[in-house]
C-alpha cells in the first residue's frame, strides 16, 4: 500500500475507508425509515445550523434591546434564557421554531408523530449545552435529538 493513500484514509475517516471497501450505509434516515431527499428527509447540519442561528440572534436582540436595554454583560444569560423558553414553547407546541421554519425544518420524534413535552423539554436543555448538538450520528442526528428520541427533517 502506498502511504499516500494510508494517509488518505486515515484523513477520511472510518467511513470513507469502509465505503472504498464496498460496505454501504445507506442514506441518512434511511434505517429511520425516511427518504432520501425531498419533505420528510433528514435535515443537513447547514440548515440545522442555520436555524439555530436565526433563532440565537433573535433571542438576542430581544434580550439587547427589551430587557437589559443594551447592558451587554447581562445579554447573553437572558439571550439563553429567552431561546430555551422560546424552543420549548414552539417546538413543543408547532413542531419547530421560528429559524426552523424560515429554513423549512421541523422537530418530530423518531416515530413520525409529535414530541411530549418531557421529550422536548429534555432536547433543548440538551442544546443549551451545545456538545450533544456537536455529536451526531450516521442519520445526521444530534446527541440532543437522539436521546429524546426526535429528528429533524424537511418540510
Amino acid at each position: 500500500m502506498d502511504n499516500r493513500q494510508a494517509i488518505g484514509s486515515w484523513l477520511s475517516g472510518p467511513r470513507a475507508t469502509a465505503e472504498e471497501m464496498g460496505v454501504d450505509f445507506g442514506h441518512p434516515g434511511e434505517r429511520l425509515g425516511l427518504p432520501r431527499s425531498g419533505p420528510g428527509s433528514v435535515a443537513r447540519f447547514g440548515r440545522r445550523l442555520g436555524a439555530v442561528a436565526i433563532d440565537w440572534l433573535g433571542c438576542l436582540l430581544i434580550a439587547y434591546g427589551l430587557i437589559t436595554h443594551g447592558n451587554t454583560h447581562a445579554t447573553g444569560n437572558w439571550t439563553l434564557g429567552i431561546f430555551v423558553a422560546l424552543s420549548i414553547l414552539t417546538v413543543g407546541t408547532v413542531g419547530f421554531t421560528p429559524g426552523k421554519r424560515i429554513l423549512g425544518l421541523r422537530v418530530i420524534a423518531q416515530d413520525g408523530g409529535r414530541l411530549g413535552i418531557v421529550r422536548v423539554v429534555v432536547r433543548t436543555l440538551l442544546l443549551a449545552l451545545v456538545i450533544p448538538a456537536l455529536v451526531w450520528d450516521r442519520d445526521g442526528r444530534g446527541l440532543h435529538d437522539r436521546l429524546a428520541g426526535a429528528v429533524q427533517v424537511r418540510i
